[in-house]
């Protein structure tokens, strides 16, 4: 995505997309009227989420908060780059995979973000419209560039966005696709497009995620409609929303799911569904085969940005800075993203894998090339409105969100 890579205009028209996704993003909460969840989100923020006492000096521990599957791990379950920073740094490490769903997430620390107090984390990973939430409402810590020397290999297309204009208090993590997954094994036919999850043989064994940008922009690319464009609003969105109430309501999809998606899929509860890039080569990887197949459909997938931050009342902020400029080394970066085949932000490690890992530098869901960027799209800026009417749906169908 870095590199040569925004050369490209597809690559650089799509991370454009993905950076000007975000202006609405720090507005979503301005309006009254909201939904129950929206309202916890919109709890009193803390004057000022840099208050907290730094402990990193006297303490040399680190309580990560992330996504399952979103680091490099080896057979017993532990990460070699943790194993390497820990050994270069002296800082110990706690990696918890404890995230399911942005929103679900929020709900467990909004307690003691909104007091300022420690949460149990010091570095939580989270998606860049929950980013600029945190920051909006001061539940995130400025962080201290002079310790993050390694910031200047940051992409350029993701340095900027709205909500936080000089990264002061995000850094991109990953980047990847959303698009379509199913058993191989089970259904060898396979699943080219979205209307085809609607095969009456795969009644009861389709997921769909929790995150609404995620499953309703499937949706609504599957009906024609551009995502990225600011020329749909609510009747396009309900239209979308009826086809997976339908879905639901029949029992077709199994479920809606965060990310123990994958858990319904390893089982062979779950045969096909939506899915992101990474997850299906980390699904293969612990299979031992190609077991899985992913795609982007015709009518085209989704492209998310997911963001380091350090919240309001971590004790160990200065270890967080060392955390995020280690994994913002091209070498390191390039080795995480050999596990999860993820879109790196740090520029350099097309470069690396090229040299050091040939086969991952070609494929297009890590590196992408014109044709992926071309098939995939950022869920537009939502107005208030918007936002509000859209999640307020999701919820009413899902329970989610």
């Amino acid at each position: 995505m870095t590199r040569p890579l925004p050369q490209d205009p597809a690559i650089q028209q799509l991370m454009l997309q993905a950076k000007q996704s975000q202006l609405s993003r720090r507005r979503l909460l301005q309006g009254a009227g909201l939904g129950a969840s929206a309202l916890a989100l919109a709890a009193c923020a803390a004057p000022d989420g840099s208050d907290a006492n730094d402990i990193s000096d006297s303490d040399n521990k680190l309580v990560w908060a992330s996504w399952p599957s979103y680091i490099d791990e080896d057979l017993s379950g532990r990460s070699p780059t943790l194993k390497a920073f820990y050994e270069e740094s002296g800082v110990e490490v706690e990696y918890k995979a404890v995230i399911e769903d942005n929103v679900g997430f929020y709900l467990t620390m909004k307690d003691q973000l909104s007091l300022g107090e420690p949460t149990g984390v010091d570095i939580i990973c989270v998606s860049d419209w929950m980013a600029a939430r945190l920051i909006r409402f001061g539940y995130a810590q400025e962080m201290d560039a002079a310790n993050i020397p390694n910031k200047a290999n940051l992409t350029e297309s993701l340095a900027s966005p709205d909500f936080d204009p000089d990264r002061s208090y995000s850094l991109p993590w990953q980047s990847g696709f959303i698009g379509l997954a199913w058993n191989a094994e089970e259904y060898p036919r396979g699943v080219l497009s979205v209307d085809q999850l609607w095969n009456e043989e795969l009644k009861g064994k389709v997921v769909v995620l929790a995150e609404m940008r995620h499953t309703m922009g499937m949706l609504l690319l599957a009906q024609g409609i551009d995502i990225a464009e600011e020329d749909w609003g609510i009747e396009e969105y309900k239209k979308a929303s009826a086809v997976l109430e339908e879905h639901l309501t029949s029992k077709h999809i199994l479920g809606v799911y965060g990310s123990d998606y994958l858990d319904k899929l390893k089982s062979g509860e779950a045969i096909a569904g939506f899915a992101r890039a990474g997850d299906v080569v980390v699904l293969n990887a612990q299979a031992g085969y190609e077991k899985f197949k992913f795609l982007l459909p015709g009518s085209g997938g989704t492209f998310f940005t997911d963001s380091l931050v350090i919240p309001a009342g971590a004790q160990h902020k200065a270890s967080a800075e060392k955390l995020m400029n280690f994994y913002y080394d091209p070498a390191v970066a390039t080795e995480v993203v050999e596990w999860i085949h993820c879109v790196s932000p740090v520029d350099g490690t097309l470069e690396f894998a090229i040299e050091n890992f040939p086969k991952l530098a070609s494929n297009q869901f890590t590196f992408p090339n014109a044709t992926a960027m071309s098939r995939a799209r950022t869920f537009r800026t939502l107005s208030t409105t918007d936002d509000q009417s859209f999640n307020a749906e999701f919820r009413r169908i899902t329970g989610k969100g």
